[in-house]
């Protein structure tokens, strides 16, 4: 890492819990084809490792609270998926199974191979990813962590609410960050919500702090290409689990806790539902008047569950 200049990738993490940052090379076919690579950075050294996927179209930098609170005691991974922030743009067709290969290369290059030692939480498209992640390598995995998302089905099955779908559509022709906002906000968080005063400040609403929030992570990084928008919104559309893979998901991982808000314009309550129906012996949990930007509406009340489900893992 020493012999690398980074000053060309800034990032918001504190540098103080950082442990070591890079670019995971990604093969696919032919051994020395590489296609892309992987950009990612460890916060702390904690003996129990946790990964954070994170969703559509988001760069690693939206857990920056999560990071800063569970790497006082853990070893925690964050990347930018294919397709966003510092990692390449592979060309063809992205899919969830594809974006969780990726990662099984990632954790293989970092060491991160033995039996039950990672805990796993994605989120939205990240929560699809985490799904085919936990079929390939159930072995590895603690805790299962499936916040706002879906096991798919059929591409029209897989649209988001109409609120969603006008959102998505208008930030496709958009291109500054300050003219993206609103339409995140509106996208991301009850309305009634981002008017109230922000726990962090409570001199300003919650819709100032996080619209300050979210132009200082776009200010991080390079801005996304539209192939990357488009493909990335691609795998969500096709992402299937289909309920026979779910119980063997289900079957072999000790903890699975499946999260969703009552105010979601990106993620239909029923998704989460149909995973539940799927992985019976996972915890349900329903968060009310919270939307799909549920890790920062609620970042301490997640941070507590994630404590939670890694102790009932057995794995804490």
């Amino acid at each position: 890492m020493a012999d690398q200049d980074w000053s060309a990738y800034p990032t918001m993490f504190d540098p103080g819990s950082l442990v070591r940052k890079g670019f995971c090379p990604v093969h696919s076919g032919l051994s020395l084809l590489h296609t892309h690579s992987l950009y990612y950075e460890q916060h702390g050294s904690g003996p129990h490792r946790v990964i954070l996927i994170n969703g559509l179209n988001t760069n690693s930098f939206s857990w920056e609270f999560l990071v800063r609170a569970l790497a006082e005691e853990h070893s925690v991974l964050v990347f930018d998926n294919r397709g966003v922030g510092y990692s390449g743009y592979p060309a063809g067709r992205y899919t969830t199974s594809g974006m969780a290969q990726d990662i099984v290369v990632l954790l293989d290059h970092l060491g991160w191979t033995a039996a039950r030692e990672i805990h796993v939480v994605g989120s939205s498209l990240g929560g699809m990813i985490a799904q085919e992640l936990a079929y390939y390598i159930p072995e590895r995995i603690a805790s299962l962590t499936l916040a706002v998302t879906t096991p798919g089905g059929w591409p029209w099955q897989n649209l988001p609410p109409w609120e969603g779908i006008k959102c998505l559509t208008k930030l496709l022709f958009i291109s500054e960050p300050e003219n993206k906002a609103p339409t995140v906000m509106k996208m991301l968080y009850p309305p009634s919500w981002l008017e109230e005063p922000s726990l962090i400040d409570p001199t300003r609403t919650n819709r100032a702090v996080q619209t300050e929030t979210y132009l200082r992570r776009a200010a991080f990084g390079p801005k996304q290409q539209i192939m990357g928008h488009i493909s990335q919104l691609g795998a969500g559309l096709t992402h299937r689990v289909s309920g026979v893979r779910l119980g063997r998901i289900s079957d072999t991982i000790l903890k699975i806790a499946i999260l969703c808000g009552d105010q979601d314009n990106l993620m239909d309550l029923q998704h989460s539902r149909d995973l539940k129906a799927g992985m019976p012996g996972a915890e349900f949990i329903q968060w009310k008047e919270t939307g799909h930007g549920i890790n920062s509406q609620r970042p301490g009340e997640f941070r507590d569950l994630l404590y939670r489900v890694f102790r009932e893992s057995g794995v804490s």
